[in-house]
């Protein structure tokens, strides 16, 4: 009764005596007024009237509030971690949920309060528990024992397996290699124990040579988790190398997965699960000629006379193995009917292998001239695509040379001599016996088109 009779003189005090006198001092303005209305309002016992119902409305308002404060209510909190206690060096369980969710019951007050609690913890303990299949309950401690709670799940059924372990290779696996510059290649990955300096995640350091490598990790889980494994990988992404260069480059905190035969994750306990990877880049690199080979047939009557280009030279780059087989870059250009000197842009297109290319782009000028025609005996035949276990020859005496067909500016052809030339007959898939074979030409010079006067020659072919 103390508290109630506290409360309205709290509302006498606070809501009715300046209402009213805030409507007593207007009535005081109103009174001078000839309008009926005005002068109703304008007496102090109207005025009185009005200031109580408008403080009866703002108590009902505020008594509305605080009943609403005190009606329960529920709300859920979603994914709330689950701690289980156990002997993990011993046991394997399965069938834990990592989260749970828990339903307050509560005033709104408290629910407020409730949730405004540092951590919500829910735990089970699995203490004691031997092998096999056990139904156990969760537990979820709440300081504010005036909120009710439920857990969903609030039982879980768990298997206790004991934790077997073996020692298994590990390898490396690089991920989102293409976004390494294409300047740069890995060379070779060394995996090692983690560093505790306090160096960066990343380094870009010569490996130290007393980081113990790591070739085996053991692995812990259930004898049947464990015959799943197929691999044991490091993770080495890319992107984490901070500022790759050339040289020795080091990851630390690299996790290693475990893996079965479908590429599936399998989950197991990983001693060590994470290392530090030490990863050696290189950039390989070539300097080549730039050679641009025109295709098609310019204008009957003209000849190329002269290409020059903007780049003569590239620097190539892509593995040791790439390098060594590219001697050159050929650009082409299409010059089929072309009338008269042009000039091209063309993009330098990076053949199969080569990552990267000095150059991008290449201006090439094409000039044209009156074409004449010659030939040029004496050009010796050679076979290619001959099998191991046969011999080839000519049926006729004169096929072991050719004469060859020159079309080209007179300025070119006349210098242009049968150590240049090249007429070959392909052989490939032809076994014993006589053979129509065509005669191929080629040439060192792309500004001059090469034939053979005589299309077709026979070719014998025997046992060795």
């Amino acid at each position: 009764m103390k508290l109630i009779k506290r409360f309205f003189r709290f509302i006498d005090k606070k809501i009715i005596v300046p209402i009213t006198k805030f409507f007593v001092s207007i009535g005081e303005k109103l009174k001078l007024s000839d309008k009926p209305l005005e002068k109703a309002l304008s007496k102090k016992s109207s005025m009185i009237i009005l200031s109580l119902v408008l403080a009866v409305i703002v108590f009902f308002i505020i008594d509305r509030q605080n009943t609403t404060l005190l009606e329960k209510n529920a709300e859920v909190l979603y994914d709330i971690p689950l701690s289980a206690t156990y002997n993990d060096e011993e046991y394997v369980i399965e069938g834990l949920p990592k989260k749970v969710d828990i339903t307050l019951i509560g005033t709104k007050a408290n629910l407020y309060l409730a949730k405004q609690l540092p951590t919500q913890k829910v735990t089970v303990d699995l203490t004691g528990l031997g092998e096999g299949t056990h139904k156990v309950s969760l537990k979820y401690k709440q300081s504010i024992t005036s909120v009710e709670y439920k857990l969903d799940p609030s039982e879980v059924t768990v298997v206790v397996s004991s934790k077997k372990s073996e020692t298994r290779s590990v390898e490396s696996d690089i991920v989102n290699l293409n976004k390494l510059d294409p300047k740069l290649a890995i060379k070779n990955v060394k995996l090692n124990k983690n560093d505790d300096s306090k160096n960066n995640k990343n380094n870009s350091t010569k490996s130290d040579k007393n980081d113990e490598d790591i070739n085996e990790v053991i692995i812990k889980g259930t004898e049947k988790s464990l015959e799943k494994v197929s691999t044991i990988k490091a993770l080495i992404n890319v992107n984490e190398i901070v500022d790759a260069k050339a040289g020795m480059n080091k990851l630390k905190d690299v996790p290693l997965i475990a893996y079965d035969e479908k590429g599936k994750k399998v989950n197991v306990e990983i001693v060590p699960s994470k290392v530090t990877a030490t990863i050696e880049i290189e950039s390989p690199s070539k300097t080549v000629p730039l050679e641009i080979e025109p295709t098609g047939k310019v204008i009957f009557g003209k000849a190329i006379k002269n290409i020059t280009s903007s780049v003569q030279k590239v620097t190539i780059y892509g593995s040791s193995k790439v390098l060594d087989n590219t001697n050159s870059i050929k650009v082409k250009i299409d010059v089929d009917n072309l009338k008269s000197n042009k000039d091209y842009t063309v993009t330098i297109k990076k053949p199969a292998g080569i990552r990267e290319i000095s150059e991008k782009v290449v201006t090439a000028k094409v000039e044209l001239d009156d074409e004449v025609t010659t030939e040029l005996s004496g050009v010796k035949l050679g076979v290619e695509n001959l099998g191991s276990n046969y011999t080839a020859q000519a049926t006729s005496e004169n096929a072991t040379e050719v004469t060859v067909i020159l079309k080209g500016v007179e300025s070119i052809i006349k210098n242009i001599t049968p150590s240049d030339v090249e007429a070959y007959v392909d052989l490939n898939g032809l076994g014993v016996g006589d053979h129509e074979v065509k005669i191929n030409v080629k040439g060192t010079d792309p500004k001059v088109k090469y034939s053979s006067k005589v299309t077709k020659t026979i070719i014998k072919i025997a046992e060795k």
